[in-house]
């Protein structure tokens, strides 16, 4: 895996710690969570191939989106 998306993993990580966090619900194990992470910036890349959106932008609107 390539700096940058070490990097993009690592902040949606702290994005969705911080969103449990937000909504009160229990945080689930470093595991599971670097799984969620790795999810989202797959998704988000592919996102933005697609639209020619910033990555980083689809990775806070999915994030969000946990809340639904």
């Amino acid at each position: 895996m390539g700096f940058i998306r070490e990097q993009e993993q690592k902040l949606a990580r702290r994005f969705l710690r911080w969103q449990y966090q937000k909504l009160e619900k229990p945080l689930p194990g470093d595991a599971k969570l670097a799984d969620e992470a790795a999810k989202i910036v797959e998704e988000a890349h592919r996102i933005a191939r697609r639209r020619g959106k910033n990555v980083l932008s689809i990775i806070k609107e999915l994030v969000a989106d946990l809340k639904k």
